[in-house]
């Protein structure tokens, strides 16, 4: 039985001498203290061996597993250091080195020109009213004088969810919520997304942007209307900027108008010039005074109160702005195109 101990012990200790990882010193450990593991087995041959003899042996072999037990503990260590050494020498960093410059973000051109309007208005009195993108067809439609046979409540042009409930096809549901909540005086813009059934292509998307803006108060006119377009499009597209009203129709204003402003590329002296095709003037937005009934519909008493709205097309000024010829590079996220509007 001594031999047999001693035999393990010389065993274990030529085999900690070709040990090379952590995990072959487990293996081994496993093989000469664990529960199944060769030291294990003589302890469960003690009843073969004389009564006399069984407190030395037993002595032998603790001494021997606490011998092997130090053995493992010391490759614990040396395995150890050898790989702190590795990892420090692969981690080492050197500190001469100049260090990679973190890329800069970029702020949207969609999110600076939409920044740009809000503070104009803000800066007119106007504040900022906010709505849900999808809507139910009272907000959408009936509140805003739109026929049930109008082309827009077809599903051909609006995104339907079921009979009454659709994706906003324009911001102006937020006007008739305000109109329905708030008593005048109101002076808010609208700014946000907007669904229509388009194809995709380098002026149309099927996602796109709007801000309208609503002023309801006594003694609103036409006038007030003109004003405040001359002042936006001057704060805008400069001092030298003009409007033009052209007659229009919509459901929800009466009368209606098409705004024109003054070519801000070539101010009508260029006929060839590809922003206003040679006529000097840019269709930007629609505008007009409120149709009474809508007034009414919204619990505005129209003998009172009147008001003006408008809307335009936040895509449309982006790509005009910045002279972007396909629409789809403002969705695509490409940063390529994104990097050059760095700091807005």
């Amino acid at each position: 039985m001594q031999d047999k101990i001693n035999e393990i012990l010389k065993s274990s200790e030529d085999q900690l001498q070709e040990i090379e990882d952590a995990k072959q010193l487990q293996e081994l450990r496993v093989q000469f203290l664990g529960k199944k593991g060769r030291f294990t087995e003589v302890l469960r041959s003690m009843g073969n061996v004389a009564p006399e003899e069984r407190p030395l042996i037993g002595k032998l072999v603790n001494e021997a597993r606490e011998k092997i037990q130090k053995a493992i503990e010391f490759h614990e260590n040396r395995l150890s250091q050898i790989e702190k050494e590795i990892r420090l020498k692969i981690e080492r960093v050197d500190v001469s080195v100049p260090g990679k410059k973190p890329e800069v973000g970029a702020v949207h051109p969609l999110s600076v020109t939409t920044q740009q309007l809000e503070d104009i208005f803000i800066a007119m009195g106007y504040s900022i009213a906010e709505g849900p993108e999808v809507e139910l067809d009272e907000y959408n439609f009936e509140l805003l004088n739109v026929p049930k046979d109008h082309t827009s409540r077809d599903a051909q042009d609006s995104f339907y969810i079921n009979e009454n409930v659709l994706l906003r096809p324009h911001t102006s549901p937020v006007q008739a919520r305000t109109m329905l909540s708030q008593k005048p005086p109101i002076k808010i813009v609208c700014p946000g997304r907007v669904y229509r059934v388009d194809e995709v292509d380098a002026t149309h998307s099927p996602v796109f942007h709007q801000l309208e803006g609503l002023v309801i108060d006594k003694g609103i006119h036409m006038g007030h209307l003109k004003g405040t377009l001359d002042e936006f499009v001057k704060k805008l597209y400069g001092e030298n900027a003009r409007t033009k009203l052209r007659p229009s129709f919509f459901p929800f204003t009466e009368p209606s108008a098409e705004v024109d402003v003054s070519c801000y590329v070539c101010d009508g002296k260029d006929d060839n010039c590809k922003v206003c095709k040679g006529t000097g003037w840019v269709e930007i937005m629609g505008c007009g005074m409120v149709n009474p009934k809508v007034l009414d519909g919204c619990g505005i008493d129209s003998t009172v109160y009147s008001g003006f709205a408008f809307g335009m097309g936040l895509d449309r000024i982006t790509v005009s702005k910045y002279n972007i010829s396909d629409l789809r590079t403002l969705f695509e996220n490409d940063l390529r195109f994104l990097s050059q509007f760095l700091g807005g």
